[in-house]
């Protein structure tokens, strides 16, 4: 064991080097040849050679110039890194108390011991300008941040203040990523109880008004098996119970009734001497998707604009179309044999009695009545709407006569009333207050453009609105595009039939593919286009809650957190229609929220995060750094070791000690060059010895 040094001690330090004055390969050269004189002076037994040889000497070691150095030494500290272990696990129980004492004593520790440098490091937590989600403990990797600028032959020692979780650590066989002793102080109790409950298989998608199975499994660290029962909570169904075993894999299901997100919560109840619950729930989300698009159109007569919504249905591959178009109605009289006659029938009873409820959209363009549909058909239609359907409608000029759809059963679900007048001159299509708040028809056009830059149409019949929300004006603000819900369906009514103008590019067109786009999935309930709308999305660590709505008022939101606790949250008013606010999101699970007219749920964290996998004090993830290092493994509750300053070459651990290893770095303050030979006592030496020489070659 080494004498313990302090930070600034300072060591003198005595070394004798060379400065020759000339090669050493010639000084060599020389002093071969003064030998080889002096062997041959001896050999012949001549007089004075002795003193020659050492004159010869003197002035040789002269030209090698020998300099004594003297090193001003200061020492420099060890440096000691005490990292903290702050992530989830280490909030269970006490033992973030434990930890904090046990940070304290330490430093104390430390402090006492000369020519240490302590420093604490703090991970395993979610940094607060980080926007990117933890998951795991990671603190090695803080380790080789905090300590990046230190040389490796200065580190003493690290202390790792943890539950063992780490997921960053070196396995078996890999060198520690620090230099020095990794000492390991564990926070909790040997043998700890827990209940993890893991989704061991879930799909991503599912189609909607289908069930997918989920494989989840229960459990049970140093307990017994058995089994246990388990609370099933989904958004907008009764929760359930089941009982599920422990240790071995069991299937659920859930019901995929909406497209988007629909999500499950799913909680295990605890057992006896459990460290912590926070393991015995997940989320599983299952998007929604739809399988195929179903969607009837049927066009009243050709017209230039027929082809622009068959190819804009076609061009979307997630959609199914039937199209028929009447070009031979009932009332039509001629003499042309029927064998001749190439049109099909018009499956009336099929379409419209039979499978009516397998399409999801049904299109009349530019209809007009002349018999083709009977008004039992229509009144099939009105409840297929009533039931969750949707119908659009694209008026022509028939709209305005007495052969207009308003004059059948569906005009009791139209929100649009024809007056009898088709105004037929140039008309720009303008967004109303209400249409820049609606997904429909918000951002169609630049904020920074107070007349959006479409083309004209020049048709357009006029109509009152008795219900829904006009989106779309024209002339002299007449409605142009009416939204409205109908029971559980939805009901649009363009009262235009020139929306292929912008299709062609007249006057530069206008974005009709895009609202085609969004009537269509509206009126088939795509959640991204709601209106009104409650949502929260995860954004990093935080939730943000988002409300849409055609009004301009919000009324606060009441979010409910997984634990149960609830909280009254206050949007702030945006544009197009939008309020927002921003909470952290500290617990993993469902968040409930409702605003009195709204309610949505959404899931935050992941179903199965590393943090949460194994939440019991373990020495196994971290023993093979310790070994590998030379460090110890310690429990806090056997008490905190003793601390001792060690050699490099010593053990750097043993029972109830933990060593810090004094590397005895330094620093040179100054340096002193003292000549061992001076110029004068060589020059007095070297012609004394030869003046000497000359007088026994003379005597």
């Amino acid at each position: 064991m080494c004498r313990p040094l302090s930070t600034g001690w300072v060591n003198n330090m005595l070394s004798i080097t060379f400065a020759p004055m000339f090669d050493w390969i010639f000084l060599g050269v020389l002093g071969v040849a003064v030998v080889s004189l002096a062997g041959l002076g001896v050999w012949r037994r001549a007089r004075g050679t002795y003193w020659r040889l050492g004159a010869a000497a003197l002035l040789l070691g002269a030209m090698t110039n020998p300099v004594l150095v003297e090193q001003e030494r200061i020492l420099n500290a060890d440096v000691v890194a005490i990292v903290v272990d702050e992530s989830t696990s280490q909030r269970i129980g006490d033992r973030g108390a434990k930890t904090e004492q046990a940070v304290q004593d330490l430093t104390d520790r430390l402090g006492r011991l000369r020519g240490v440098d302590a420093r604490v490091v703090r991970a395993g937590a979610r940094a607060e300008n980080s926007k990117d989600p933890v998951d795991g403990t990671h603190l090695f990797d803080a380790v080789q941040r905090s300590l990046a600028n230190v040389p490796r032959n200065r580190i003493g020692a690290t202390f790792l203040i943890t539950d063992g979780q780490v997921h960053d650590a070196p396995s078996q066989g890999e060198a520690a990523p620090v230099s020095g002793p990794v000492h390991i102080l564990l926070t909790g109790e040997r043998n700890e109880k827990d209940r993890q409950l893991l989704v061991r298989n879930a799909p991503r998608f599912g189609l909607v008004g289908k069930a997918v199975d989920i494989e989840i499994l229960v459990r049970d660290h140093n307990a017994s098996g058995g089994s246990t029962r388990m609370t099933i909570v989904q958004h907008g169904q009764p929760d359930r119970i089941v009982t599920v075993p422990v240790g071995q894999s069991h299937s659920i299901t859930l019901d995929i009734d909406h497209a988007g997100a629909n999500i499950l919560q799913l909680q295990v109840a605890p057992m006896a001497g459990e460290i912590t619950q926070k393991n015995n729930r997940t989320i599983v989300q299952v998007n929604g998707v739809r399988e195929r698009l179903r969607v009837l159109l049927v066009s009243g007569q050709p017209h230039p604009g027929e082809r622009v919504w068959r190819n804009f249905l076609k061009a979307d591959p997630s959609v199914d179309l039937v199209h028929f178009t009447i070009l031979r109605p009932p009332e039509k009289q001629d003499a042309t044999p029927v064998r001749e006659l190439s049109l099909i029938a018009f499956p009336i009873r099929e379409l419209f009695d039979v499978k009516i409820n397998d399409f999801d959209l049904i299109i009349f363009d530019r209809y007009r009545r002349r018999g083709v549909l009977p008004g039992l058909y229509l009144e099939n239609i009105v409840r297929y709407v009533e039931e969750g359907g949707a119908l659009l409608t694209a008026a022509g000029p028939a709209f305005a006569t007495q052969s207009s759809l308003s004059q059948t059963a569906l005009g009791d679900i139209l929100p649009g009333a024809p007056t009898g007048k088709v105004i037929e001159r140039g008309l720009r299509p303008k967004v109303t207050h209400s249409g820049n708040r609606h997904p429909v028809t918000a951002d169609l056009f630049s904020a920074g453009d107070a007349v959006p830059r479409w083309g004209r149409w020049f048709r357009q019949v006029e109509a009152t609105r008795s219900r829904g929300h006009t989106l779309m004006e024209g002339v002299d603000g007449k409605p142009l595009l009416i939204l409205d819900r109908v029971g559980e369906g939805r009901v649009a009514q363009l009262l235009s039939d020139h929306i292929w103008l912008w299709a062609r590019g007249f006057e530069d067109g206008g974005p009709h593919s895009e609202i085609l786009r969004r009537l269509a999935h509206w009126l088939m309930k795509e959640p991204d286009l709601e209106e009104e709308d409650l949502r929260a999305v995860a954004e990093g660590h935080n939730l943000t809650i988002v409300r849409s709505s055609i009004e301009d008022t919000y009324p606060p939101v009441q979010v409910t957190l997984p634990s149960g606790i609830q909280k009254t949250v206050t949007l702030t008013k945006g544009v197009r229609g939008r309020a927002r606010a921003t909470i952290p999101a500290d617990e993993m699970g469902i968040y409930r929220l409702d605003d009195g007219t709204r309610t949505a749920v959404t899931a935050f964290g992941s179903p199965s995060p590393k943090e949460l996998s194994d939440m019991r004090t373990s020495d196994k993830p971290l023993a093979p750094v310790a070994a590998a290092s030379g460090g110890g493994m310690h429990w806090l509750t056997d008490g905190l070791p003793n601390l001792r300053r060690v050699s490099t070459d010593r053990n750097h651990s043993g029972s109830g000690w933990m060593g810090v290893v004094a590397n005895r770095d330094y620093r040179v303050a100054s340096v002193r060059q003292t000549p061992l030979l001076p110029d004068l006592l060589i020059l007095v030496l070297s012609l004394g010895a030869l003046v000497w020489a000359w007088r026994r070659e003379s005597s």
